[in-house]
């Protein structure tokens, strides 16, 4: 593959290769991980050019249909953007940790997809201090609070909440259909 990409990323292709000859399948979006933001790792490789070099032959063959990173900066975005389209972000966002604000907003003007991993964390502890109140009054939990402030927030949002019960589903939906008031937002933007 072009751009030496890693050892694991040649094994998956073949093993993608494989699964899908004969059956007429295809992976339909693949997502290069980094390590994380601020680690000696990432302060050390700056570039992602060789795995999304490597995404883009396998989308070439038709082996994929898109390409989504996860834990990037707005360069490493801008460098891939470059070399194939990208469907989807994947990084560290929430009400507590917006660190990420530069790529969400980047995402966003470019109509690409941005999924928070760890959407609730350090919410929690945070929603019960700041934001008790509002969330009573609404009579929902702090996780559909969250969960309902990250979808307001920006457009291309998308997540991907985890559930481990029906009770966790519930909330799950009950924080997609929630719609916060405007003083709400603006309570928990000041967090």
């Amino acid at each position: 593959m072009a751009g030496c990409p890693p050892t694991h990323l040649s094994h998956c292709a073949s093993r993608c290769t494989t699964t899908s000859a004969g059956s007429g399948s295809t992976c339909s979006t693949w997502s290069i991980s980094g390590p994380s933001p601020g680690s000696t790792t990432a302060r050390r490789l700056r570039t992602r050019s060789p795995p999304v070099r490597g995404l883009a032959e396998l989308r070439q063959q038709g082996l994929i249909r898109h390409l989504g990173l996860s834990t990037v900066s707005p360069d490493q975005l801008a460098e891939a953007q470059q070399i194939a389209p990208v469907a989807c972000v994947q990084n560290f966002y929430n009400i507590a940790n917006r660190a990420d604000t530069a790529v969400l907003a980047a995402t966003a003007e470019q109509h690409i997809a941005y999924v928070p991993y760890f959407p609730l964390g350090g919410f929690l502890a945070t929603a019960v201090r700041r934001a008790g109140a509002g969330r009573q009054a609404l009579g929902v939990t702090p996780t559909a609070v969250a969960q309902s402030w990250l979808l307001q927030h920006s457009p291309n949002i998308m997540l991907i909440p985890g559930t481990s019960s029906v009770a966790h589903l519930r909330e799950n939906i009950a924080g997609a259909a929630l719609t916060l008031p405007a003083d709400a937002v603006a309570e928990l933007d000041a967090i």
